[in-house]
């Protein structure tokens, strides 16, 4: 197997200066500087960051990537419908096992015709995913980017029809101005005929929505934590992970999941390269991600601002997660 995955090594073509010092420091010490601490959630991803997160996707209280998954199976083939000649882009890929789903709706003829273009900031999790992808679909045609999908679509070819896929309630990490911007570039990037797939959390009782990021085996706490193991890494900073405590909670007035580093005790932080120090009080926090649970109206709003309209919707029965297909109203 390790033979067939060199034989087929994808091509990874780095397009953003995501993974740059430079842009990196930038934004950490925006974040580390601002009244309320944060450090963006595209830092989670590194190798092992990836890891925990799969794990986390598998873990009881988790419903949101099985019920995604249900809604998936249930709605590949419309989905894909009569797609053939073009290029499924998916934002922050990831893992494969979602775009499995549509590939195998797809058979092995119209695969055959399709180039799966995964975008993600983790060269390393690019590479993984679509060698096996390739070992899997040895017809399908692969080329993955190394790119930040908040600020660097106009990467992404345009000279096919294309089915843009952003699941898993990825876009609930954005704030409301960021999610305003994003999809702005989503409709640029659109032209008539093209798809939108974009997975939705949907607003649920809090004890559910606070359980699947408390979870039993403290697995979503490991996971927050890496984001300092990332920093230490890459920006020489001096994090002690054990100094902090994973904290998560549904913020009502927002409808979002927030999670937060808190600090134990006073802790001062050095970053060498930079020649740079933060400081945190006892009981101080650095938000690491937010996670916005929606509505469909608001969900048809956001997307009508954009310049595009929900074509299709596809929902669990409880309706806690929904798949939206969109398409651009221009043209």
């Amino acid at each position: 197997m390790l033979q067939a995955l060199e034989l087929r090594k994808p091509p990874i073509e780095d397009r953003g200066d995501t993974g740059s010092f430079n842009r990196m420091a930038e934004d950490i010490r925006r974040g580390l500087e601002a009244e309320q601490k944060f450090i963006s959630s595209k830092y989670f991803y590194d190798a092992r960051g990836s890891k925990l997160f799969e794990k986390i996707c598998h873990l009881p209280e988790y419903y949101l990537t099985r019920t995604e998954m249900a809604i998936l199976r249930e709605a590949a083939t419309k989905l894909t419908k009569a797609f053939r000649d073009g290029d499924i882009v998916e934002l922050g890929s990831g893992a494969n096992w979602k775009i499995r789903t549509l590939l195998d709706a797809m058979g092995n003829a119209r695969r055959a015709t399709i180039r799966y273009i995964p975008m993600d900031v983790s060269a390393d999790a690019l590479e993984t995913a679509a060698a096996g992808l390739l070992s899997l679909y040895p017809e399908l045609e692969v080329k993955a980017l190394v790119a930040d999908f908040t600020c660097e679509l106009h990467h992404m070819p345009s000279n096919r029809p294309k089915i843009i896929m952003f699941l898993g309630s990825t876009i609930g990490n954005l704030n409301e101005e960021e999610t305003g911007r994003f999809l702005g570039q989503v409709s640029d990037n659109m032209r008539p005929g093209d798809r939108f797939i974009l997975g939705l959390d949907m607003v649920k009782p809090v004890q559910t929505l606070e359980a699947a990021y408390n979870d039993s085996q403290h697995t979503t706490a490991a996971f927050n934590k890496n984001i300092l193991l990332v920093l230490n890494r890459e920006m020489g900073a001096d994090f002690r992970p054990d100094d902090f405590e994973h904290v998560a909670f549904f913020n009502e007035d927002s409808s979002q999941i927030e999670m937060h580093l808190r600090a134990r005790r006073r802790v001062a932080v050095h970053f060498a390269p930079l020649n740079w120090s933060v400081s945190l009080e006892r009981g101080e926090t650095i938000r690491t991600e937010i996670s916005r649970k929606f509505t469909r109206l608001a969900v048809e709003e956001f997307v009508e601002q954009a310049g595009m309209m929900v074509d299709a919707w596809h929902s669990d029965p409880n309706g806690w997660f929904s798949i939206a297909q969109i398409v651009s109203q221009r043209g």
